[in-house]
């Protein structure tokens, strides 16, 4: 019996991936087992988007090699797009497959058994989308549906472009087959992901409303990845809210609130473009959860435009930030630009970020305290105890089971844990 193990870096559209692959060895014979346990092969699925990202691969795959030197290791994924070459030359790296072809994975891991080191990315020049199988995801009460794959933004940061490729989506006609399947398995809510997730449907008579239509045909519960503010169109906001199944819940990709360092970053939109796209969002679904990414540190920032941006972040009033430091990426415009920012500064900023985050998120969660809210159980954390999360994505704990939708009413709050009662 042949027994292979996964573990995923980086981004949902990366953990779709890797659980396509999982399928295709699955099917072909092949059991999978824990990434701790001895097994024939380890399939890494790895990340590129900033050098940490790269450490971290890197790091796994000497790791796998020394821990289990008669197994065979398959490196996909960003860096492997990137980098194939060099990975090929790791220790115990017998096929490197990068952001294509991993349809064909199994038949490549067996040829390269057979013949040695196989590299089998490719170039990526009108590329189409490549749609992967799948119909579960390993102990999860939520499905990752990809449905877009591959960025033009060329944004000054960003290395993703190169490593994925042009814009392509998924068929119409496949999202509703997808859906329609992930439901059947028993999902209670799908996670509709891409790569730049605007621009599905681009070239097609479709668009991204289209396809959250199709899953919304399927599915108890819907949730958006990533978007930018410059999908959040009158028409998107009003027939988003028109949809049950989707939830409050929105990230909106903002980066910076300062309109100097917007337009150095390339982001297509000012700080004014996406108040008003949140101002939709909340005049069609009132009281949904606002969500966002901030980078720090970008090249040139000053102090006042940091400030900037923490008073931008406080105007929105985010349910939740996620905020990272820049990181210089090869191959990037930004990596070549004058007024690099000192680590230390960006960690100042940084620190200065995640704090007032962590208030805004304890003040929304606590704005939930007596409200009645639907929460799909997600964990065991005690005896006929569970914690899951609202359409808002706040975590809530109460008496429940694991994989059960419930309505609780929300009684106090600790931080950024709610605590409610069960109601039938």
């Amino acid at each position: 019996m042949s027994t292979i193990a996964f573990h995923t870096l980086g981004c949902k559209v990366n953990q779709y991936d890797t659980e396509a692959m999982r399928e295709s060895f699955e099917r072909a014979g092949w059991t999978a087992v824990d990434f701790e346990a001895e097994a024939n092969a380890y399939l890494i699925n790895t990340c590129t988007v900033t050098g940490t990202g790269d450490q971290k691969s890197r790091k796994l795959i000497r790791r796998v090699a020394r821990e289990h030197p008669d197994s065979a290791i398959i490196v996909a994924g960003c860096l492997a797009q990137r980098e194939a070459e060099a990975l090929l030359k790791m220790d115990n790296v017998a096929l490197v497959i990068g952001v294509q072809r991993r349809a064909e994975v199994v038949e490549l891991l067996q040829r390269a058994l057979r013949e040695g080191p196989v590299n089998a990315v490719s170039p990526l020049k009108g590329a189409s989308f490549e749609h992967l199988f799948v119909t579960r995801h390993e102990g999860k009460t939520r499905a990752t549906m990809k449905i877009q794959e591959g960025c033009d933004r060329y944004c000054a940061y960003c290395i993703i472009p190169t490593v994925r490729g042009p814009v392509r989506s998924m068929p119409l006609e496949d999202v509703r087959a997808e859906a329609g399947r992930l439901a059947a398995a028993g999902y209670p809510e799908i996670v509709v992901t891409g790569i730049h997730l605007a621009s599905y449907g681009r070239g097609t008579e479709n668009t991204l409303l289209d396809a959250v239509r199709a899953v919304a045909e399927a599915a108890l519960r819907v949730r958006l990845g990533s978007l930018e503010p410059i999908v959040v169109t009158e028409a998107f906001a009003r027939g988003i809210a028109g949809l049950g199944p989707v939830m409050p819940q929105f990230h909106l990709s903002m980066q910076s609130g300062s309109a100097g360092v917007l337009k150095r970053m390339r982001r297509r939109y000012t700080p004014e473009q996406y108040m008003e796209a949140v101002e939709r969002l909340r005049r069609y679904m009132p009281g949904c959860a606002i969500t966002t990414d901030v980078l720090t540190g970008f090249p040139g920032e000053t102090e006042q435009e940091a400030q900037e941006t923490l008073d931008f972040v406080r105007a929105v009033g985010f349910a939740r930030i996620h905020v990272f430091p820049y990181s210089r990426r090869k191959g990037t415009a930004a990596d070549e630009m004058p007024n690099q920012v000192p680590e230390a500064v960006k960690r100042e900023r940084t620190a200065k970020l995640l704090l007032l985050g962590n208030q805004l998120e304890e003040k929304y969660v606590s704005e939930l305290v007596g409200t009645r809210q639907d929460v799909l159980f997600e964990t065991a954390t005690g005896p006929a105890e569970a914690e899951g999360y609202t359409g808002q994505y706040v975590r809530v704990r109460a008496k429940a089971r694991p994989g059960q939708i419930r309505g609780v009413n929300i009684l106090r709050c600790e931080g950024t844990l709610a605590y409610g009662e069960a109601v039938d």
